[in-house]
């Protein structure tokens, strides 16, 4: 059987001088003269470059008063531009932010609200809104959280997410800061962005500056008009986790250079768009937090404290600020979400976004104060991934509400560090928030599974479950109750642990939430991996009846099962990983397996080559159809199955060895 291990890495941001003579003196005009000075009105912008950085914690950001940042773009891109200071993510993982980020609608709203489950095909987002207006559109990401199958793509004339290949040959789940802004500035290029003789943009030449001079530079008045306005979005992942090569050194040191690396390749970005920043808005924004431990947290996406919540968010918009030659960076001291976003630029650029949860932002950009308003947050990461209770929040003047089946309540302007739980102290508050909380997540996890096979084992590598769907109904435990447990989780999935050391945290977590699901499939992995199928068995079945709604586990008990020659039970636990994932190519693969080990030559030819059919780079499909030809005395079909599985796998790749036995039998 094809493990999903082995599908699974495919199958898948009048000038002041003069100002100050009329004065006649040298100082600050609006202190010097004794009065206000008039908000800048934003000139009229023609493009969009939106930066988004995963895994990104604001007081990590030299702007935001980090003293040990290397994040002298981002800070360049604040003293020309526009920081909010109190920015926060509507969900502390990767998709559900990205979403809305891009719609201005909080999870509720666009369906996406866990990795894995693809966002509402009918949301309007930026990227089709601009696009329909005649903007060029394009979009660079880094990881497969955010690959075309959840929905992201709509709107793009390109979607890049083609993330190379490992040294097994199979597709890889990142790719580096680097690739990404080099094919974004090609594509920059090739639309006609890039009008000036700037620094060179490639990362290997030295003799381009590493970061921008100013974004706010002055613009050319030779330059023309130019071609079709464009909307450019690129995301860069190194401050996920896991962080760097040595694990010996202190995570947070790691944690800092990865942040460094992505801030010179904005840097680099921004160098290369060199005059088109005189009318071009730049947001910059981290999609959600890591808590380092806070609040019993290690990585991301169960909690929904400040910790992954809080982030960067910079804006470059021309006529604001350091255009307009202030020394110093508008700051913006209200708090916002990454919901604003959208429609904030869609006003700014002529275009306008409907039904969002977000708001425009542009009275506070140019110096007017924001009215009262309430933000809301959630994780369903809890309940998705780990039978849990979902985690739900709202913020509102100087409150923030935790709906759970503890509730929590803090007062944010005493207790920036949700320390201390008023819940039962200010019940009055905590009852009034709950009712404002219900108006958002009264929508159920709304979003379909993926739209393509794999992508819940290729989001395990991440240290992501995403996609297995669950009933929001009944009563689960609070997350809080499972803190020690979620810390395992977390270290669990940082891809630092491996081998024996895997299995042993993963059944200390198995003892302590038997119901886990999750941790029960990737014990049943773990095992597996390990050529321990009679005791990946249970886990596999324990899954399942621990209400996981998952292919992965079937696929995994499949192959189990087939090992054990028991071709029935494999059969029918195919036939549950078929019913949820009708279209997945890596079930109709292992399909084909049972049908050779029942004998059934031709349908076993049939369903592999379907399989082949639908993902090229299912290896061991393709070495299993080049069995089968042999089997069958097909000796010529089996010589060129095998040999075009050779040209797709890298040089040095452990399984060319099996491949060219298989050869060298066949001459």
């Amino acid at each position: 059987m094809i493990a999903t291990r082995n599908r699974t890495r495919r199958a898948k941001m009048i000038s002041r001088p003069a100002l100050a003579t009329l004065c006649g003196c040298g100082i600050v005009w609006t202190l010097a003269c004794g009065q206000a000075a008039p908000a800048p009105r934003p000139t009229p912008a023609r493009n969009l470059v939106l930066i988004t950085i995963d895994t990104l914690r604001a007081d990590h950001v030299g702007a935001y008063g980090y003293r040990q940042a290397r994040t002298p773009a981002l800070d360049g891109l604040a003293r020309g531009g526009v920081l909010f200071e109190q920015a926060f993510a509507a969900a502390p993982i990767t998709l559900p932010s990205h979403a809305t980020i891009l719609t201005g609608r909080y999870p509720p709203g666009h369906g996406a609200r866990d990795n894995g489950l693809r966002m509402s095909a009918t949301v309007p987002t930026l990227a089709t809104v601009l696009h329909s207006r005649g903007f060029k559109t394009a979009a660079f990401v880094a990881a497969f959280p955010l690959d075309h199958q959840f929905g992201l793509d709509r709107g793009f004339d390109v979607y890049s997410d083609q993330l190379g290949r490992g040294p097994d040959g199979r597709p890889a789940n990142e790719r580096p800061a680097s690739a990404v802004v080099s094919e974004a500035i090609a594509w920059l290029g090739t639309v006609g962005a890039l009008t000036h003789s700037g620094p060179s943009s490639d990362p290997a030449d030295p003799s381009g500056p590493a970061h921008p001079a100013d974004p706010a530079r002055p613009a050319d008045p030779a330059r023309p008009a130019g071609p079709a306005p464009f909307f450019l979005w690129i995301h860069v992942f190194e401050p996920h986790a896991p962080y760097g090569a040595d694990t010996t050194r202190p995570v947070l040191d790691r944690y800092d250079e990865e942040i460094a690396t992505v801030d010179r390749e904005a840097g680099r970005l921004l160098s290369a768009l060199g005059d088109r920043l005189s009318d071009t808005i730049v947001v910059a924004a981290g999609d959600h937090g890591e808590a380092f431990g806070e609040h019993g947290e290690y990585a991301h996406s169960i909690f929904v404290y400040d910790t992954t919540l809080r982030v960067p968010l910079i804006m470059h918009v021309p006529g604001v600020a350091g255009l307009r030659g202030e020394p110093r960076a508008r700051s913006v001291a209200d708090a916002v979400t990454l919901a604003d976003v959208a429609p904030t630029v869609a006003r700014l650029l002529g275009a306008g976004m409907k039904d969002v949860d977000g708001i425009d932002m542009t009275p506070a950009i140019t110096g007017a104060p924001f009215a009262a308003r309430e933000l809301y947050a959630e994780s369903f990461a809890p309940l998705v991934e780990f039978g849990w209770a979902p985690l739900r929040a709202i913020r509102r003047e100087r409150w923030k509400y935790i709906a759970a089946p503890k509730p929590e309540l803090y007062d944010t302007s005493k207790d920036a560090g949700e320390q201390t739980n008023l819940a039962s102290i200010s019940e009055s508050v905590a009852h009034r928030l709950d009712n404002r909380v219900n108006r958002y997540s009264a929508a159920g996890l709304g979003a379909d599974a993926a739209a393509e096979p794999s992508a819940s084992e290729r989001l395990r590598a991440l240290g992501y479950s995403g996609g297995a769907r669950r009933d929001e109904g009944g009563s689960r435990p609070d997350p809080k109750d499972r803190r020690e447990i979620a810390a395992r989780i977390a270290q669990v999935t940082s891809g630092e642990l491996t081998g024996s050391a895997l299995v042993s945290a993963l059944e200390a977590i198995v003892r302590d939430d038997p119901r886990n699901g999750q941790a029960r499939l990737r014990l049943g992995y773990a095992r597996l991996q390990a050529g321990e199928c009679a005791r990946a068995t249970p886990e596999f079945r324990a899954a399942i009846d621990a209400g996981l709604v998952s292919a992965d586990a079937y696929l995994g008990l499949a192959t189990c099962l087939g090992q054990a020659n028991d071709l029935d039970g494999a059969g029918r636990a195919l036939a549950g990983a078929h019913r949820l994932e009708p279209d997945n190519p890596a079930i109709r693969a292992n399909l084909g397996i049972l049908q050779a080990a029942r004998g059934d030559t031709a349908g076993a030819i049939r369903d592999l080559q379907a399989a082949l059919a639908a993902d090229p780079n299912l290896h061991e499909a393709r070495f299993n159809l080049a069995l089968v030809y042999a089997r069958a005395g097909r000796r010529s079909d089996a010589a060129v199955t095998a040999r075009e599985l050779l040209s797709r796998l890298p040089p040095g790749a452990p399984a060319r060895s099996e491949v060219e036995r298989l050869l060298q039998s066949l001459r």
